[in-house]
């Protein structure tokens, strides 16, 4: 059996999805911390509203840093920090240290 494939359009129709979702997840989990995203997987919402900004430059679209993060974090960054992010353990701080050895 053949599996079907998606044109371009429907693609990134799909991806569009995944990634609006992805957003919404995160906005939901805002007890997870960002240096347990990156300990985890490598990425966090920054990260993210990097990747967002710049596919944004390369559309021609000038995008700031703090826009872009609002855009992931659903608020100011500011606000965000202040409402949910916790001073990292020494536990998060050293499984961050090995986990990004070679950055």
């Amino acid at each position: 059996m053949t599996k079907p494939t998606a044109d371009d359009a429907t693609r990134i129709a799909l991806e569009a999805a995944a990634f609006r979702r992805l957003v919404a997840h995160l906005r939901e989990r805002s007890d997870v911390q960002n240096i347990d995203l990156m300990n985890l997987a490598g990425f966090c919402r920054n990260c993210l509203s990097r990747w967002y900004r710049e596919a944004a430059e390369e559309a021609g679209i000038a995008l700031t840093d703090p826009e872009a993060r609002e855009i992931i974090y659903g608020m100011p960054y500011k606000e965000w920090q202040a409402k949910y992010q916790k001073p990292a353990s020494e536990a998060q701080k050293a499984a961050f240290a090995q986990s990004h050895r070679d950055h």
